[in-house]
């Protein structure tokens, strides 16, 4: 059945695919004078585009070679160009006979340096992760467009597409500001032109252009200098790994090793652990790496120089023409090690402070720990990758939340985890989380508990790392991820006709705003605490069911301590052990009450409470 069906679906896809213009497509479309690398490779699709000889003429720009492949309908084009080429437009003419059959106007421009574009993101950020289809409708005009294969709009199924856009991003940054939000993450915003649930954007169809329903590229540049002008920061979140099926380069391959091929449909065993397995099955890392996500998403080969190189300039290409802070990297455990090593300097040649960090869904520190740069596990290669998605910690703190203390339970699991962190090269740049739009919410992982849940709140924004939290946590938003769309609702406000406005004080229910205050209240108060934002972290082993650490300065001039009580009863906390970092302090103000404690000797603790505590 399985090679039936993708032996149908190569049928259809090249059968709807069959007539394409002389010149369908240059990519990159444009590109800048400047970069690091002199070296671009541009990919040409047209019908019977090799059959043509390709002349171009501008100062400091050399054909290096016109290399076919197996479709004729593609030419990728080596080029070079010089340090001193100056900006501007050139032809590149497709001839045949002598004669121009087709042209395309190449436009080199000058890169913006202006100060704040590609500032990267950091421990000092707090990231918002949204997906804009389901956040706010703030263009109804692009709702349903015209030539796409989703054909409606249906916000009461939870597949379909519900409206959402960057406009309704732009229109609601003063309300993330108000939170406490530093960076804007969005899952991807480039085209996915799917039958069906085309939503979530991890099955590209164009990887140039923002898909219309969210905007244009124009509207996300546009976006990107206004989360700039409010002082915020901007994630993009890529996909390596895969494309979807209506991509053009699926539809019609450039070669048959664009893709990871198979004799039959064979899909990933979805494993980590035999990518880094000594003893692993070469079978088994083979289906790992090459199997496919699911029948929709094509693996591609990323040992194919060509498909390397696509990708590398696509994200070089967004980065420069948006001026994106930092990157998120879909399903990285799935891709080629050597190439993602490639890829990651390479951009960092182009971007100094860009922050890149992968998803690693993986379930023990030394995992995560191999991903990471700095061959700090005898891996035998730097991947160069700064940081990960911290899942190990999420599961930790959900285990200090809601299991019961014992040797390595409860609290104590999230106190050894922390104690590996010496297997990273810098576990400051890892991003700490809670949920996302793959997994169950946080509220309903605690079962709906709000002390829990300001417990959990409390350890990740005071927590090593960057924090992130998923939009709708803030008020409340729950459900488990069976199946993933039930928690990928929408933002009750961000449509015209909601019954309630979340994004409002007033649209809230008492407890909403309990949340909302609650989160708002440390996360702007940790954008202007060096203790909590850069420094240091130092923890005791729990005990009594306590769990006490402390985020301080180099200097020691300032001490958060951070007091976590996971039992259902009242504790006493004797403050002698912890001498050696509170040192001489002689009081403390709870930063989330502002109540001022003058007897340090024994704090008291409420039940299933987290104390957050400036020392004086």
């Amino acid at each position: 059945m399985k090679r039936l069906f993708l032996l149908l679906l190569l049928i259809t896809s090249i059968n709807s695919f069959a007539q394409i213009a002389k010149l369908e497509r240059v990519e990159p479309m444009s590109w800048w004078v400047g970069m690091h690398n002199p070296k671009l490779q541009l990919l040409v699709h047209g019908n019977q585009i090799a059959t043509n000889e390709v002349q171009l003429s501008y100062p400091g720009i050399t054909l290096v070679k016109v290399n076919k492949v197996e479709n004729p309908n593609y030419l990728f084009l080596d080029l070079e160009i010089a340090a001193d080429t100056k900006p501007g437009k050139f032809a590149i003419n497709f001839m045949q006979k002598g004669k121009k059959n087709a042209t395309y106007s190449y436009e080199l421009q000058t890169r913006d340096q202006a100060a704040g574009r590609v500032q990267g993101v950091t421990s000092k950020d707090l990231v918002y992760l949204l997906m804009p289809d389901r956040f706010s409708n703030g263009d109804a005009s692009n709702d349903v467009v015209k030539g796409l294969q989703e054909t409606k709009l249906n916000r009461d199924s939870m597949y379909f597409r519900h409206g959402g856009d960057i406009q309704g991003v732009i229109n609601h940054l003063d309300y993330l500001k108000e939170l406490g939000v530093t960076t804007v993450w969005m899952t991807p915003e480039i085209e996915n032109d799917m039958a069906n649930a085309s939503y979530h954007g991890y099955a590209a169809t164009d990887n140039y252009k923002i898909d219309p329903r969210y905007g244009t590229n124009a509207l996300y540049k546009s976006y990107v200098a206004q989360v700039h002008a409010k002082g915020l920061k901007v994630i993009k979140d890529i996909v390596h790994n895969h494309i979807g099926t209506g991509h053009y380069t699926f539809k019609d391959m450039p070669m048959k090793d664009w893709l990871n091929q198979w004799p039959v449909y064979t899909q990933t065993n979805y494993r980590d652990q035999p990518v880094m397995d000594i003893h692993a099955s070469a079978g088994d890392r083979k289906q790992m790496l090459d199997g496919w996500f699911v029948p929709s998403m094509p693996d591609l080969n990323q040992r194919n120089p060509y498909v390397q190189n696509y990708l590398t300039q696509n994200h070089i290409w967004w980065i420069e023409y948006a001026g994106i802070d930092g990157l998120r990297l879909d399903t990285y455990p799935y891709n080629d090690a050597a190439y993602m090593a490639d890829w990651a300097q390479k951009l960092q040649a182009e971007f100094p402070y860009l922050s890149i960090f992968g998803e690693t869904l993986v379930n023990s520190v030394a995992s995560q720990a191999y991903f990471t740069g700095g061959n700090v596990v005898n891996r035998g290669l730097d991947t160069h990758l700064p940081g990960i998605t911290d899942a190990v910690i999420k599961d930790a703190i959900y285990e200090a939340l809601n299991g019961k203390m014992g040797w390595t339970d409860g609290v104590n699991r999230l106190y050894a985890t922390l104690a590996q962190d010496f297997l990273y090269k810098d576990a400051t740049k890892n991003l700490v989380f809670m949920d996302n739009h793959d997994m169950s919410r946080f509220y309903s992982m605690v079962n709906e508990d709000f002390n829990k849940y300001k417990t959990g709140m409390a350890i990740l924004l005071t927590m090593r790392g960057i924090p992130q939290i998923y939009y709708g946590t803030e008020i409340l938003m729950k459900n488990y991820s069976n199946p993933d769309g039930l928690v990928r609702s929408d933002f009750s406000g961000g449509w015209k006709g909601d019954k309630a406005n979340k994004f409002i004080a007033s649209g809230r229910t008492e407890k909403e705003n309990a949340a909302f205050n609650y989160i708002s209240k440390l996360a702007n108060y940790r954008k202007t605490s060096a203790a909590l934002s850069t420094g240091k972290l130092m923890q005791f082993i729990p005990q009594d069911g306590l769990y006490v650490y402390f985020r301080y300065t180099d200097d020691n001039s300032k001490t958060i301590m951070v007091i976590v009580n996971t039992e259902d009863k009242a504790k006493s906390l004797k403050t002698a052990r912890f001498a050696e970092r509170m040192e001489k302090a002689s009081s403390a103000t709870n930063i989330i009450t502002g109540e001022k404690l003058n007897n340090l000797t024994n704090i008291a603790i409420p039940p299933s409470t987290s104390l957050v505590l400036e020392l004086n």
